[in-house]
């Protein structure tokens, strides 16, 4: 089975694909730079449901393939929940993580720690040529550090703190992240239930 990942970013389509093929070793996992006449995705929605949902639409029309889209973000509790829907560019269109980071940390420049509470929060779609999709969701509770840690991960890895284990996202190894991680649950989700899913979509 191929299944199109409605994104280019390489962190992410490297952590999807680990995830996915550790269920279904079997399964041909592609991207959008595949499809480079595809163009850039819009992200029309004001909810990570809504982003992920026309992703996944436009990646599924464009290919004739099953797409897979997520919308993922973080969420500041002293910033009112930003960056949110707009955490990939949170420092402007063209923002690298680095500036995304330093733009957040400045944000809470004096905010103490037990004020730093965050989360990840990924919704994950999966959509078919026949119209018929599919939605799961994670979240993962922690905190904004002061300053980056860790050299692994990507985004905002290294600034947000697992709350259980004290580490950011960017000092755990690939796999002790994904077992923590917003899009290691949401997929886990999926995975669950898509069984019923292929049923009713692929069983005429």
């Amino acid at each position: 089975m191929h299944i199109v990942l409605a994104t280019s970013n390489k962190g992410k389509i490297k952590e999807f694909k680990d995830l996915l093929q550790s269920k279904d070793p079997g399964l041909h996992v592609l991207g959008l730079n595949d499809f480079p006449d595809l163009g850039p995705l819009q992200e029309p929605g004001q909810t990570f449901y809504t982003n992920a949902l026309a992703k996944a639409q436009a990646v599924c029309d464009h290919t004739g393939l099953i797409a897979l889209a997520d919308d993922s973000g973080l969420e500041v509790d002293a910033l009112n929940g930003a960056p949110g829907v707009y955490s990939a560019r949170y420092s402007g269109e063209n923002a690298t993580d680095e500036d995304n980071n330093a733009k957040l940390l400045q944000a809470l420049n004096g905010v103490p720690p037990e004020e730093r509470r965050a989360r990840f929060k990924c919704v994950l779609i999966a959509c078919t040529p026949g119209g018929e999709h599919i939605t799961a969701q994670g979240t993962w509770e922690g905190r904004i550090a002061e300053h980056p840690r860790g050299r692994h991960g990507f985004g905002y890895d290294p600034v947000f703190v697992d709350l259980d284990s004290g580490r950011t996202a960017a000092e755990m190894e690939r796999e002790e992240k994904s077992a923590r991680s917003h899009r290691g649950r949401a997929l886990r989700e999926l995975i669950r239930l898509w069984p019923d899913f292929a049923a009713k979509t692929f069983i005429k």
